[in-house]
């Protein structure tokens, strides 16, 4: 396989395809609790699809929540 050509949004979603709420909750916790950098790009996969399938008024709510608990200050990454 050519690391190159390979299409990261298509993989997430053929890996989640079929899943059921509770797989897709699984997923995101685990992605979560696991702390690793690696599973941040199939969270924004998820996320791409929960905002594509949002009304306006969702998209508000999630960009408030997320604005509201970002932290006001951070270490600077290494």
């Amino acid at each position: 396989m050519n690391i190159a050509s390979l299409n990261l949004r298509q993989a997430i979603m053929y890996k989640m395809q079929g899943s059921d709420a509770s797989a897709v909750e699984e997923t995101i916790t685990d992605a979560i609790s696991s702390g690793q950098e690696k599973t941040l790009p199939g969270l924004g996969v998820l996320f791409e699809v929960l905002w594509q399938n949002s009304d306006t008024s969702s998209r508000q709510d999630m960009v408030e929540t997320i604005a509201g608990h970002l932290p006001e200050q951070t270490e600077k990454p290494m």
